[in-house]
């Protein structure tokens, strides 16, 4: 009940086929399910003037699902590391009326918003859907270091090794949650660490 008064915890919606030519798909793992959950509905030729840029993930699962949507361009990457440059010159060089739709987990949702506001598009009109895992982009609020992928609550930062409370606050500009030191008095004082974020 807490995360729904947070104001800056992200909402999320289902993606659904917006009138334009130019269509933008960034997706990661089940973010693919998304997208062939929208073809259902969209239009037809909808996707002759689509690209989709996805990130698999290890099993390889959903590729062949995305291909057969006949995009315009179909890109996969390893990882969102990977993708960056070709998402950051697509949005450089988009039109006016460039549709962009991003769907996944949070991590990837997250950073391809913080590219695309730098790109000068707002967060109101990108749509998104989160399918898929969880696990949360935390940044220690005291050594700055970013831990990708954290499932559990406390979390120990990669960066400095501090155990942190991973709060509902999330931060658009470093698209990711704030975690702060949970045991700042006593550091043999250690909660039980449990899998919240699967």
């Amino acid at each position: 009940m807490a995360a729904k008064t947070i104001i800056s915890r992200p909402i999320y919606g289902t993606l659904s086929p917006q009138p334009g030519k130019h269509h933008l798909f960034v997706a990661d793992a089940e973010g693919a399910l998304a997208i062939v959950d929208m073809a259902r509905t969209a239009p037809p030729g909808f996707f002759d003037g689509a690209e989709i840029v996805f990130i698999p993930g290890a099993d390889g699962k959903h590729v062949a699902a995305l291909e057969a949507l006949k995009s315009a361009q179909f890109h996969v990457a390893p990882t969102f590391a990977s993708l960056l440059p070709r998402l950051k010159q697509t949005l450089a060089n988009a039109h006016m009326g460039l549709r962009l739709y991003l769907a996944g987990t949070e991590g990837l949702i997250g950073q391809a918003m913080q590219v695309a506001l730098e790109a000068g598009i707002d967060h109101t009109s990108t749509q998104t859907e989160h399918r898929g895992s969880l696990a949360r982009r935390m940044q220690c609020v005291h050594c700055k270091g970013i831990t990708e992928n954290v499932t559990t609550q406390p979390a120990t930062c990669a960066h400095c090794g501090l155990l942190l409370l991973v709060r509902d606050h999330y931060s658009r500009r470093l698209a990711a949650f704030q975690g702060v030191c949970i045991n700042a008095e006593d550091r043999s004082e250690i909660p039980p660490i449990e899998e919240v974020f699967p």
